[in-house]
């Protein structure tokens, strides 16, 4: 091989080299800051996490969590409406940055996608009318129950409640609105849900029966993103040190987040 052949060939490789290191290197905080926005998935009516307020406007505990994110991070925030079902899928299809949506940290997600350190926290329980007596799980066996696919509740009720008939809904919207049209008279969902089926039907006496789970709740992103994931995990720790995610929390919420949130 001729001595200029082989030069040629070894700033070729050199230049391939240096842009797949900077390909390797690139993130997509990066693809954020020059785009000027970001795009954050948030399961839009959801009581208290996301919801539209007298002027159609998103507000929630969630949207307000998003919007003080886009403000520090210095770009425009851009909400995608999605789904619960469709979390995951938005950020896996690149249709989103982050996720947003009172989504739990759980190792079955932690599987396709990353989380933040825990931002917030949701309650799950089961719920119906005073009239039917329910403790536990087994409790269920037999009952019709509605809850929302692809959650915890989900998971958890299938898991446990064995005997239960399970009545899938695509999102908090529907599965309320079943409750309070009496398609269906028990529930796994959220306090927050309960209140807002109180609150369109009283005459049902809705209550708590038992509560399910306490999960703490991330910030998802797509894997192999460590900068974007470092600067959201050190956004979500000076938030919670200054007090802000506390106080979003409780103006939704009625009260604080647990100290193994906001002291981690």
């Amino acid at each position: 091989m001729k001595l200029t052949q082989l030069f040629t060939r070894t700033c070729v490789a050199a230049l391939l080299a240096g842009g797949l290191a900077h390909a390797a290197m690139a993130d997509q905080l990066d693809d954020i800051k020059k785009a000027g926005k970001v795009r954050v998935a948030i399961a839009m009516g959801t009581p208290l996490f996301s919801f539209a307020d007298a002027n159609l406007q998103p507000v929630g505990s969630d949207v307000e969590t998003a919007q003080q994110l886009a403000k520090d991070l210095g770009v425009k925030l851009e909400i995608v409406s999605i789904t619960n079902a469709a979390r995951i899928p938005t950020l896996q299809a690149n249709r989103a940055d982050l996720v947003v949506a009172d989504l739990s940290i759980t190792p079955e997600r932690a599987k396709v996608v990353d989380f933040s350190v825990p931002y917030a926290v949701i309650t799950i329980i089961v719920g119906g009318p005073k009239n039917i007596p329910i403790k536990d799980y087994a409790d269920l066996n037999g009952k019709r129950i509605g809850l929302t696919r692809a959650t915890v509740n989900d998971t958890l009720t299938t898991q446990l409640g064995k005997g239960a008939e399970i009545v899938r809904y695509e999102d908090d919207a529907t599965l309320i609105t079943s409750m309070v049209t009496g398609q269906v008279e028990i529930f796994s969902s959220t306090p927050s849900n309960l209140a807002e089926m109180i609150k369109r039907a009283p005459e049902k006496n809705l209550e708590l029966k038992f509560a399910q789970k306490d999960f703490d709740l991330g910030i998802a992103l797509n894997q192999n993103q460590p900068r974007l994931k470092e600067w959201v995990n050190n956004w979500v720790a000076a938030n919670m040190r200054n007090g802000k995610l506390d106080a979003i929390y409780v103006k939704y919420h009625g009260r604080h987040l647990p100290a193994s949130v906001t002291k981690q």
